[in-house]
């Protein structure tokens, strides 16, 4: 069945469903009666509801053969699609989940333990630059790859600070924070959202006007999905040289990175906010260690800088490579630098099963810490630790600015991650106990009371409720974690805006009186 399908036929295979919720395609009919134009709908009974839910799903442990599948997929085509979605969602009593591009590391924008609607904003992906007004709209559909795209088409002096992988969906990425290479410069991408356009509990269409300061404030940062469904995004476009240098260095564990590792943990926040440098180190058979930067200015003016903040890595002019912004997006996702711009238009995503967990920083970690990471990253077979440096830009924006509140004191980010591969129990059993063992060894080493993460990493371990029905206490659990102390006002804003705590999953806000 094609992407048209009519809302005559799927009412007559809604019946087949046998739940009561759907009886009689009341829900269907709502959609019809709600929306000027029909809506793309899938049912498990549609030929491609699979290769559907499937194309934007980037961790298969949320795609097996027990996953509690969607009763419809819904693809709108306009923001009215949505709006009648949310409507008839509403008033069927019908959990709804959004997702953008896929890649929540929990899989929860697409999988629930009761039944719900999934709705695929990936049609909605357009994206208008204004180069002259240093801005662009983005539809929460479009990729962070599409929209790098679009803005060089119109800019060679223009880009935006968000993340490294071309396939994620600008939708959830914004609302959780958004971080990339010019983070140190510019900040994360949420701070560069200058207006919103998203759909409310009542079915209205708000702009940053109209919704008022306080829900503006939530959405960038704090999880849009708790809110409402965010259709599009106005951000501020910053300013890049024609020329950026990059590089890389790998080093092995015998030649010695446990003093590079410790050198970086001291300058890597202090360096220029120009320069951004990634620590990853990986095991499996061997303990190694790659240095992998971004620096805003030409080779000549990097070496100068690494030679006098950090000489001890040994960075000289063969290393670099000078190429364009637009070519350094590529350069970090791992794509030919030299070939096709094309490429970052690419939605199609790579496929496998992982998990990840984050923190933050606020000490350098000592030699024994370090240490006891180096065996423990030998024992698992795809494991990766990636250090992302703070500083900067960071240090200057206010903790309460935005929800993302991981500013002034975190030195740097880490994200674990393990992928492991093949379907089955023990595997995924193996992979996440050595992930989560990994995790409690970092305790004494990492931000405390309360030990901080990162939302666009969510992890479930850190807490989770029985479809987003979390009290407050208990949604302090992830959402102090995740917000610190704008936890507090997210819930504000929550019991304002949603008091029936209709937009709800796992990790969501509560309200008050939840």
């Amino acid at each position: 069945m094609g992407v048209s399908v009519l809302f005559s036929f799927l009412c007559l295979l809604l019946i087949s469903l046998g739940t009561s919720n759907f009886v009689n395609g009341d829900f269907l009919q709502c959609l019809s009666n709600n929306s000027q134009t029909p809506i793309p709908i899938y049912t498990p009974n549609t030929s491609d509801f699979s290769s559907v839910l499937l194309s934007t799903i980037h961790n298969l442990r949320f795609f097996s053969s027990t996953t509690l599948k969607p009763h419809f997929i819904i693809t709108p085509l306009q923001e009215y699609h949505v709006q009648a979605a949310v409507i008839c969602s509403r008033e069927h009593r019908i959990q709804i989940k959004v997702r953008s591009g896929g890649h929540d590391y929990e899989g929860v924008s697409y999988v629930s333990d009761v039944p719900f609607v999934l709705v695929d904003l990936s049609n909605l992906r357009s994206i208008s630059v204004d180069v002259d007004d240093r801005s662009s709209w983005v539809q929460s559909g479009a990729t962070v790859g599409e929209l790098y795209y679009r803005i060089a088409e119109k800019s060679k002096t223009l880009g935006f600070p968000a993340g490294l992988c071309p396939t994620v969906g600008v939708g959830g990425h914004f609302s959780g924070g958004g971080e990339g290479t010019m983070v140190r410069k510019y900040g994360l991408a949420a701070d560069n959202v200058i207006d919103a356009r998203m759909v409310d509990v009542n079915g209205r269409i708000l702009d940053r006007e109209s919704m008022g300061e306080d829900l503006f404030w939530a959405i960038r940062g704090g999880g849009g999905a708790s809110f409402g469904v965010i259709l599009a995004w106005k951000i501020r476009l910053v300013p890049v040289p024609p020329i950026v240098t990059v590089f890389r260095i790998d080093k092995t564990f015998d030649q010695g990175i446990t003093p590079l590792v410790l050198k970086w943990q001291e300058v890597a926040h202090k360096l220029p906010q120009e320069l951004f440098i990634r620590l990853i180190l990986g095991g499996g058979k061997a303990v190694k260690a790659a240095f992998l930067s971004m620096f805003l200015g030409r080779a000549e003016d990097l070496l100068i800088v690494m030679k006098d903040r950090f000489p001890e890595l040994g960075l000289e002019s063969k290393d670099c490579r000078e190429m364009s912004w637009i070519q350094s997006t590529l350069y970090f996702a791992n794509l030919p630098v030299e070939g096709s711009l094309d490429v970052l238009l690419n939605r199609t995503q790579s496929k496998r099963y992982s998990k990840g967990k984050s923190d933050y920083v606020n000490e350098p970690i000592s030699q024994i810490g370090l240490e006891g990471i180096y065996r423990r990253l030998l024992k698992e077979e795809r494991p990766g630790m990636t250090f992302n440096p703070y500083g900067g830009r960071m240090n200057e924006i206010l903790e309460s600015e935005i929800p993302f509140p991981h500013r002034e004191g975190s030195i740097f980010q880490i994200q674990y991650l393990t992928i492991w591969r093949g379907e089955g129990v023990e595997a995924s059993k193996k992979s996440i106990s050595w992930i989560r063992e990994l995790y409690r060894y970092m305790a004494p080493y990492v931000s405390k009371s309360p030990r901080a993460a990162f939302i666009n990493y969510r992890d479930l371990d850190l807490g989770q409720s029985k479809n987003g029905t979390a009290t407050y206490v208990q949604g302090s659990a992830w959402g102090s974690k995740y917000f610190k102390s704008n936890y507090e006002r997210l819930v504000q804003v929550k019991s304002k805006v949603d008091p029936e705590n209709f937009f709800r999953y796992e990790q969501s806000i509560p309200t008050t009186t939840s």
